[in-house]
């Protein structure tokens, strides 16, 4: 009897590259959906954001402003190094746990460490508060330090907390409590800065007084699984062991979002840190994209146990992001400006200048995600402190030299110079790690695509009025455009999209019925 006759390469690649789309893809429905719910807080936060703005730009000078805005990157750096590495740590071998009550013990040990060491740095930061704001801010304001403690102590437990809830992917556990954080931020802050006038002071508390009360409830409600019980798993000494190599890294990466603020406070004033502060604030469409993929992709990842499976999803994720993210840049660089106007009180009106390049930064800073995925999959995280401390000196160095000449967009140059530095030399440490066979070519397509049309806008249309809006909207819609024609999207991709939109409208129509 004959057998069937044996594929040939092609015909195989045939017969398999649909079935291999239609699982990659699924993980990137899945990786948008999580995505999508951990950004729920976001979705609710930017519309209000959008209308307080200009209130809040009108009852805060640019150094009140700057002044928030360098503490509360301030608390974030500090944060890394007070958790330890402990959060990344919880999220990679929850995976390995199979038995609940196991995870439960691994939350457990996790929660209660970093409540420990938290409160004992916290309790130290606020006997030095005083000098350390002589230090930092160059003048005494003990009460505002005191509040930047406070934030410090509640960011540190509430980070652990919410990654308790992504673990597991309890995404309406996770929308109810962010956005409850953003709706009792806004309430305080409105209270305390428009009507009680407290300036920074108001902004800093708003925020973390909301963060500490929606901590205490996440406690409430995780109580079964942060209370003494049963259970073995991973001891404290094999979490730190994952965990505390990625702190220099995790640290000097975040560090190009402080020492730029810092740089540009203490050289050229806080009114001048405050437009810069105010361009990260409006790059928020990207920092939104980069946050919801940075909560949604390291559990995504982690959970795909076939190496091959994982190489294919990794290349394709890394693809669309730089889609995604190549097309907001794109909009921000052409359109900044009367964001700006819309959005800011006219005194902020410069800060324009830095947005395109603050955007970039903040882009390039999810890809540098992928490759820190990589490391954490084959459990070596000490390759990324190499290329994060390589990037935190290429930022001072590119300060040193462009902020002169260029006030605040040099900044912004710096910011995104860094990145691309500390990714080149990221994909140098992990290649042999774990092979991922990128799709340069396509990449490079998307690159090529955004930055003419951003570069020729903002060389040849107008920089105000209508017609210099909407020419430059209409020069963002060429994008999508140029990429279908000259094909970036297969034609199996674009079946699936189609799929997807179909599936999308037959579940909204039955909604609705």
């Amino acid at each position: 009897m004959i057998g069937p006759v044996a594929a040939t390469p092609r015909a195989h690649h045939r017969r398999v590259r649909p079935l291999a789309c239609r699982a990659v893809t699924g993980y990137l429905k899945r990786l948008l959906a999580t995505a999508a719910a951990y950004q729920v807080a976001d979705l609710v936060s930017k519309p209000i954001a959008v209308f307080l703005l200009p209130v809040y730009t009108r009852h805060l000078s640019r150094a009140d402003y700057g002044t928030a805005e360098l503490l509360a990157a301030a608390v974030i750096f500090l944060s890394i190094l007070v958790r330890l590495g402990i959060g990344e740590a919880f999220v990679r071998y929850h995976y390995e746990e199979r038995d609940p009550a196991a995870r439960d013990a691994l939350a457990r040990r996790a929660t209660l460490f970093l409540l420990a060491t938290s409160t004992v740095v916290a309790a130290l930061l606020a006997a030095l508060s005083a000098p350390l704001s002589e230090l930092v801010l160059g003048y005494e304001d003990q009460s505002l330090l005191l509040v930047a403690v406070l934030g410090l102590w509640a960011f540190s437990n509430l980070e652990l907390a919410y990654a308790l809830l992504r673990v597991e992917e309890r995404k309406r556990a996770y929308a109810v409590a962010s956005v409850t954080n953003v709706l009792l931020t806004v309430a305080l802050t409105v209270w305390l800065v428009v009507f009680r006038g407290e300036g920074a002071r108001g902004l800093l508390l708003g925020n973390y007084a909301a963060s500490t009360a929606v901590l205490l409830g996440l406690w409430w409600t995780l109580r079964h699984r942060l209370r003494p019980q049963g259970g073995e798993a991973h001891g404290l000494a094999t979490l730190l062991r994952f965990g505390l190599p990625t702190v220099p890294a995790d640290a000097s990466v975040f560090a190009l979002n402080l020492v730029d603020r810092w740089y540009l406070y203490h050289a050229k004033g806080a009114a001048t840190a405050g437009l810069y502060s105010l361009a990260v604030k409006l790059a928020g469409l990207v920092v939104f994209a980069v946050r919801g993929f940075q909560y949604a992709w390291p559990p995504l990842a982690y959970s795909v146990a076939d190496d091959a499976e994982a190489r294919r999803v990794y290349a394709f994720v890394t693809t669309y992001y730089v889609l995604v993210t190549g097309l907001v840049v794109a909009g921000l660089a052409l359109l900044g400006r009367w964001l700006v106007r819309l959005l800011a009180a006219p005194a902020f009106f410069d800060a324009y200048q830095a947005l395109p390049w603050v955007a970039l930064g903040w882009a390039l800073y999810g890809l540098f995600l992928i490759f820190v995925v990589i490391a954490g999959r084959a459990k070596v995280t000490t390759r990324n402190f190499p290329a994060a401390l390589v990037g935190l000196v290429a930022n001072v160095v590119l300060l040193v030299l462009l902020v002169p000449p260029l006030g605040i967009a040099g900044a912004g140059v710096a910011l995104a110079g860094a990145y691309v530095v500390m990714l080149g030399v990221m994909r140098l440490l992990t290649r042999g790690l774990f092979a991922v066979a990128f799709q340069w070519r396509r990449i490079a397509h998307v690159v090529v695509v955004c930055t003419v049309c951003a570069v020729a806008g903002e060389l040849l249309l107008p920089t105000a009025g209508v017609v210099g809006l909407l020419a430059r909207a209409a020069t963002l819609a060429l994008v999508p455009a140029i990429l279908v024609v000259t094909r970036f999207f297969r034609p199996e991709e674009v079946a699936r999209l189609r799929a997807l939109v179909r599936d999308g409208r037959g579940r909204l129509s039955a909604a609705r019925g």
